[in-house]
């Protein structure tokens, strides 16, 4: 941004005009809660869209982002009909009819189309809204089964393996311990579950688990509803679309849906079973025909292994220095690693529960 300009006034001057014939005219309203880019809905000349800035501490590769959304849309327009009524987000190009602009300084933009009357939920009330968003995962899965994950570029190498985070959390903690104090319980909490966290990695390795399209962040905030209807319609965020293990966006699902005190807040963490039980069904409706009897046996693993994942990253960027994840304030990213691990417990102590219902949910396909 330039210097001295507010942050409005710099996008329209030095943004804008790479997209809009008319850039100082044009509504610009930044998007909250996301943790990693910057996005704004931009009202301008036609239909409403969304600007993005690219975290380029994150993503060190957006034209492969763009190339892999770009292959992933062709892919999803050419399938069999969409009786789903499932959609992907379009790009919107540049005026020259480009995917992105790189500005002066070298930050990568690009542009996207708004999905006209979706809404997010903030929080799962109802079974058909659980069973709702399992059903746009698993449409995203069945839909990328046939394309091949040579066709996409792996844009971020080791993205949800544990065993690499936990190394990165050794490197990390070595380095800084000094200036962190870190509880011993948060320690000993990652260092009890460490070998169990290979798990995955370990059934892929041995042949257990494939390697597939994996859309790599389907929280529940990335899953859009009608206005008027209780009904999914499209599954957003496709950055981190890349090739890996579909356990990864179960797990991920899981942690973001069923955590009743959400992603933040002071509230009691609970893992509700039923809201898992009803993301898992519509999940099955729509992906079971590719899923193995190996897949259905480490569904249990995937649940409890993302968020004591997602805390070690969490933690890990904590001691760093919040390099990674945007914070409002100092200590936040340890909050937010203290209430992942919240969940894990409460995971395990539900262990039976849940396998009970994995067990139901494919009973029911």
């Amino acid at each position: 941004m330039s210097e001295g300009l507010s942050e409005g006034t710099a996008i329209r001057r030095n943004i804008l005009p790479a997209f809009e014939r008319f850039p100082e005219s044009v509504g610009l309203v930044p998007l909250s809660g996301g943790l990693i880019n910057d996005t704004y809905r931009v009202e301008g000349e036609s239909a409403p869209w969304v600007l993005q800035r690219l975290n380029p501490e994150v993503f060190p590769d957006p034209s492969g982002i763009m190339a892999n959304l770009r292959h992933l849309l062709d892919h999803a327009s050419g399938e069999r009909p969409n009786v789903s009524g499932m959609t992907l987000p379009s790009i919107r190009p540049t005026l020259a009819g480009d995917d992105f602009w790189v500005d002066a300084a070298g930050v990568f933009w690009r542009g996207l189309a708004l999905i006209p009357d979706a809404r997010n939920l903030r929080a799962i009330r109802q079974r058909q809204e659980a069973l709702e968003v399992g059903r746009a995962l698993g449409w995203f899965h069945q839909m990328t089964e046939s394309l091949t994950c040579d066709a996409l570029k792996d844009i971020l190498p080791g993205f949800h393996e544990t065993p690499r985070y936990l190394a990165l959390w050794d490197q990390s903690l070595q380095a800084r311990q000094a200036e962190f104090s870190i509880d011993d319980a948060h320690l000993e909490f990652i260092a009890e579950r460490r070998v169990a966290a290979g798990g995955l990695e370990a059934a892929r390795r041995g042949g257990l688990l494939k390697s597939r399209v994996m859309h790599g962040d389907p929280k529940l905030d990335n899953v859009l509803f009608s206005q008027s209807e209780i009904r999914a319609i499209s599954l957003i965020d496709l950055d981190t679309v890349k090739p890996g293990l579909i356990h990864y966006d179960l797990g991920d699902c899981f942690r973001s849906c069923c955590n009743v005190a959400g992603e933040g807040g002071n509230a009691l963490v609970r893992f509700d079973v039923d809201i898992f039980e009803s993301v898992l069904t519509g999940y099955l409706q729509e992906a079971s025909s590719s899923m193995t009897l190996a897949d259905r046996d480490h569904i249990y693993t995937a649940t409890w292994l993302l968020p004591y994942e997602l805390g070690t990253r969490f933690l890990t960027d904590h001691v760093k220095g919040d390099l990674y994840f945007k914070v409002r304030r100092a200590g936040e990213n340890l909050e937010r690693a203290s209430r992942q691990f919240d969940l894990v417990r409460d995971i395990e102590r539900q262990q039976e529960r849940l396998e009970e219902a994995i067990e139901a949910a494919w009973a029911r396909v």
